[in-house]
C-alpha cells in the first residue's frame, strides 16, 4: 500500500456536513436523519480503513458498497488511470470506433467468463448493465422471430439497479416507494430463496423443489412463448444476502434452456472474488448463464464501469440484423478500462479469489459466534458477503417494529466503535475488501458484537 497523498487543507469556513445538507441529494437519503445528524464525511482511505475529516478511523466492513475488492489506496491503480488519462483520456466507442485498452479488457473478460460468454458490451455501472441485458433480450428474441417474448421473471426482494427499468425488474421492499411509479406490464416476481424463513418443517431439498416448481408454474401462467428472461443474483445481495438452496439455480437454469428463456446472472456483487471466484455462476453453482452483468469489483470502485457479457449463441442470432441501437457515451471508457485491467492484474498476482475463500471461511465461522446474542436470529452468507438478521423473537422469527429501526441503531453504535456496517431494515450487511486480514475480521466481529449487545440492552 502507498502512503496517503497530502491533500490540500479546506478553508477554516468549510463545513462539509452543513454544505452537504444544503446542496446534496444523496442516494437513498432519509430526510429527517439528514437534517438532524448530517453525513459522515470521509477524507481518506487505505486498505479496509477509512478516516473522516476529524481524524477518526473506521474499519469499513461494507467495502464501499460491495466494491472495494482490492482495497483502497492502491498507487498502481491510480498510476494506471493517470497514465491512461495522459495518453488517451477519452475516445467514444460508438459505431465504427473503439480504443485499444477497452478491447484488451474485453478479451480478458471473455477469458475469465464461463462457457461461450465471449462477447462484451461495456456500460457505466450495474444498473446500466442490467438495463442493457433487458434490451439485448428483446433484441435477441425479435431476431429469432419472437417479438412477443419480452416478459421478465425476477424474485421478490431482488435488486437489479436504480434506473427506472431495473428498479421495475427488482422488487425490494425498501425500494418500492409510493412516491415513485414502476413498470408493471411484462414484469413478474416469484419468491426469494430465503432458507431462514422457509415453511416450517420443510427440508432444504424440498424447499428447493418448491421454488423451482413455482418458477415453472409462473412460466406456464405467462406462457413460455412470452417469457424472455429470468434475472437472478447467484446470491441475493441487497435483498438480504440470501444464499440459494442446493439445486435451486440449476433447476431454474434447466427450465430456462428448455424454453429458450435467457438466464441473466446479475453478478454485479458476486463477481470478482467476492465469494471466492471470478464469477459465482459457474464456479460456485455449476451453471453457465446466457448473460452475466457485472460492475463494482470490476474496477474495485476506483472509477465507475460495468459490463454485460453475453454468449456467442446470442451474438450469432443478432449479428445479421443491422443496427444495435443501444449504448452509453462512457462505454468502454479508456481510463476505466485501464483501472479494470490493473485491478484484475492485482487479483491474479495476489490470488485474491483464493484469499477470499480462505479468510472468508474464517469470517463465516467467526460471525457465527454472534448467534448467541439476544437479537440475532440468523447469520448467513458466503465468504466476503455476509449478513446478520436481527429479530424480536428467535423462536417465532418475528421482527421488531419498523420504527425501532434496529439495523440502523446497530450500525450507528458500531460507527461509535470505529466500524462501518450497512443497515438494511432489520439486517446488518458486510462485504469487506478481499485483502482483509484475520485480525481485521476479529475486529469486525468484536465491534459488531459489542454494538448488538449495547442496542439489545437498550431495547
Amino acid at each position: 500500500m502507498s502512503e496517503q497523498p497530502i491533500l490540500p487543507m479546506p478553508s477554516p469556513n468549510f463545513d462539509a456536513v452543513a454544505l452537504d445538507q444544503r446542496h446534496v441529494l444523496r442516494p437513498w437519503l432519509h430526510f429527517e436523519s439528514a437534517r438532524t445528524e448530517g453525513a459522515l464525511v470521509i477524507e481518506t482511505g487505505e486498505g479496509a480503513w477509512l478516516t473522516d475529516t476529524k481524524g477518526r478511523r473506521y474499519l469499513d466492513a461494507v467495502g464501499g458498497l460491495w466494491c472495494t475488492n482490492v482495497g483502497l489506496g492502491r498507487a498502481e491503480v491510480a498510476d494506471a488511470m493517470a497514465d491512461q488519462a495522459r495518453a488517451l483520456a477519452f475516445s467514444n466507442t460508438f459505431t465504427d470506433m473503439t480504443n485499444g485498452v477497452s478491447t484488451r479488457l474485453a478479451v480478458k473478460l471473455a477469458e475469465l467468463a464461463p462457457g461461450d460468454l465471449n462477447r462484451v458490451h461495456f456500460t457505466t455501472g450495474g444498473s446500466t448493465a442490467n438495463d442493457s441485458a433487458y434490451r439485448l433480450m428483446q433484441y435477441y428474441h425479435h431476431c429469432k422471430g419472437r417479438p412477443e417474448k419480452t416478459h421478465v421473471i425476477a424474485r421478490m426482494q431482488s435488486y437489479h439497479g436504480s434506473s427506472h427499468l431495473t428498479m421495475s425488474i427488482g422488487n425490494r421492499g425498501g425500494d418500492r416507494m409510493p412516491e415513485f411509479k414502476f413498470l408493471e406490464d411484462g414484469f413478474h416476481h416469484i419468491s426469494a430463496p430465503d432458507l431462514y424463513r422457509r415453511p416450517e418443517g420443510l427440508s432444504e431439498a424440498d424447499y428447493s423443489a418448491l421454488l423451482v416448481a413455482e418458477f415453472a408454474a409462473k412460466v406456464a401462467e405467462i406462457g413460455p412463448d412470452r417469457v424472455g428472461a429470468f434475472f437472478a443474483e447467484p446470491i441475493m445481495g441487497s435483498g438480504g444476502v440470501l444464499v440459494p438452496p442446493e439445486g435451486y439455480l440449476q433447476g431454474i437454469r434447466a427450465l430456462c434452456a428448455e424454453h429458450d428463456i435467457l438466464f441473466v446472472a446479475d453478478e454485479v456483487v458476486t463477481a470478482w472474488g467476492r465469494v471466492g471466484h471470478w464469477f459465482a455462476s459457474y464456479d460456485l453453482y455449476g451453471i453457465t448463464p446466457d448473460i452475466i452483468t457485472t460492475a463494482k469489483g470490476l474496477t474495485s470502485g476506483y472509477i465507475p464501469m460495468g459490463a454485460m457479457i453475453y454468449s456467442d449463441r446470442i451474438h450469432e442470432a443478432i449479428k445479421e440484423s443491422g443496427w444495435y441501437a443501444s449504448g452509453y457515451t462512457y462505454a468502454g471508457h479508456p481510463v476505466a478500462a485501464a483501472a479494470a485491467l490493473k485491478v484484475i492484474e492485482i487479483m491474479e498476482r495476489e490470488d485474491l479469489p483464493a484469499r477470499a475463500r480462505e479468510v472468508g471461511a474464517y469470517f463465516e465461522d467467526r460471525l457465527q459466534t454472534l448467534r448467541d446474542l439476544p437479537t440475532v436470529g440468523d447469520v448467513r452468507g458466503k465468504r466476503m458477503m455476509m449478513c446478520v438478521e436481527n429479530v424480536a423473537d428467535k423462536a417465532t422469527r418475528a421482527l421488531h417494529p419498523e420504527e425501532i429501526d434496529i439495523g440502523k441503531r446497530i450500525s450507528l453504535k458500531a460507527e461509535e466503535l470505529g466500524l462501518i456496517v450497512r443497515p438494511m431494515g432489520h439486517l446488518n450487511v458486510m462485504s469487506p475488501p478481499l485483502t482483509i486480514t484475520r485480525d481485521e475480521v476479529d475486529l469486525i466481529v468484536e465491534r459488531l458484537g459489542a454494538a448488538i449487545s449495547a442496542v439489545s440492552s437498550e431495547l
